[in-house]
């Protein structure tokens, strides 16, 4: 596979240099300056490709070309922003960017409660408890007949969080889920935001009476109409699987298990029409076995996310260690069936004195410097057993 990483521009803290020195390849970014539904201009994509080359690197992936709320919800604008999303993939296909990472998930990307879980060994990871996701939805967010999504014992476990619960926590809480882990990525919400609560219970409210059924006839609908480009500049579309993969706050979620994936590929079936297979996602939910959804769905997988979860009895989940043998049979499966398929790691501990740099939530360096160098031996382990 094609050692990639995911890096946030010019400006963010790990340098280019830093990149090639630690065994990088190709480079996953966005032009994340313009905002969701505007063209991104060739002079734009030129710009950035060519900074990018110039440090002997190459931009392997897009991760994300944002598809704007109302395309999901098919507002009265969906079809302008779909032929502004079709132009943007026609600019990338001529530059020879040709593999797009995007997500279909309503309102909120990938969710945690906790962004510093403490480990035994004094590093940090990434953690999703699902008692505090139920407290912030029914006390926080105070969305009607929240309860009714939750089961007897989550919903205990919400009713003890509250009767402990001070303002300091419950502003932590709302800046984990909120802002911490969307306001890079999804562009529907920032730091500078004075009332993000208020805009997320606005947001939620653009998708009232889309359900699961709806949602997949909207993602058809816009997958339809970007697959002749795609098919003209060759371009490979990746879906990212919804993070949790389980519906959220009374939003449908579509990407979640082996059903779902069956049912987009099959929907559009088109080699262009791919996935993004990211273990972490997928393994955060126990219904799904990763080594046989990564055994199935190796021809149609454009691009891997090598991470994985591990999940708790009681429906937490946590970051787990690069070296899960689920990951190591994940990363066999696509060395093997898919050699050249661009991977980044993802998701790695926060240690070495990175919690003070200000890097984005789950994209620290040290923790993903020593996710690479673990993949990149599995890799070579797998690659020396095939010779």
């Amino acid at each position: 596979m094609e050692k990639t990483w995911r890096w946030f521009g010019p400006n963010d803290k790990i340098t280019l240099d830093m990149l090639r020195q630690i065994g990088v390849e190709g480079i996953v970014t966005a032009l994340h300056h313009i905002p969701n539904g505007e063209v991104w201009t060739p002079e734009e994509i030129d710009r950035l490709k060519s900074f990018i080359e110039a440090h002997g690197l190459r931009w392997s992936v897009v991760e994300s070309l944002p598809v704007s709320e109302s395309i999901k919800y098919a507002g009265p604008d969906r079809d302008r922003l779909i032929e502004n999303y079709k132009e943007s993939l026609a600019n990338l296909g001529k530059a020879g960017v040709k593999t797009i990472c995007y997500n279909f998930m309503p309102v909120l990307d990938w969710a945690r409660t906790d962004l510093e879980y403490p480990n035994p060994d004094g590093t940090s990871n990434l953690y999703f408890n699902r008692g505090e996701f139920a407290y912030f939805d029914i006390h926080i967010l105070k969305r009607d007949n929240a309860e009714a999504d939750w089961d007897e014992t989550t919903l205990a476990r919400a009713a003890e969080i509250a009767e402990s619960m001070t303002p300091e926590r419950e502003a932590k809480l709302i800046e984990n889920i909120i802002i911490k882990t969307q306001g890079f990525v999804s562009g529907n919400f920032s730091e500078n935001d004075l009332k993000p609560v208020d805009k997320f219970r606005e947001l939620l409210k653009l998708y009232d009476g889309i359900d699961k059924d709806a949602l997949r006839a909207n993602m058809k609908y816009f997958l339809e109409a970007i697959m002749p480009v795609c098919r003209e500049y060759g371009i490979n579309m990746c879906v990212h699987p919804d993070d949790p993969p389980m519906p959220v706050f009374g939003l449908p979620r579509i990407v979640t298990c082996e059903d779902d994936i069956d049912w987009f590929l099959n929907a559009v079936p088109d080699s262009h029409n791919g996935l993004t297979f990211c273990a972490g996602s997928l393994s955060a939910g126990a219904h799904n076995d990763v080594t046989v959804l990564a055994r199935k769905f190796a021809d149609r997988t454009h691009f891997v996310h090598a991470r994985i979860c591990t999940v708790m009895p009681d429906g937490d989940f946590k970051e787990s260690s690069h070296l899960d043998p689920r990951l190591i049979d994940v990363v066999r499966t696509f060395e093997t069936l898919r050699p050249g398929v661009p991977m980044r790691v993802d998701h790695a501990p926060l240690m070495l004195g990175d919690g003070d740099k200000g890097y984005n939530a789950g994209y620290s360096f040290h923790g993903r410097m020593l996710a690479l160098g673990m993949v990149s031996g599995i890799m070579a382990t797998v690659n020396s057993e095939q010779q």
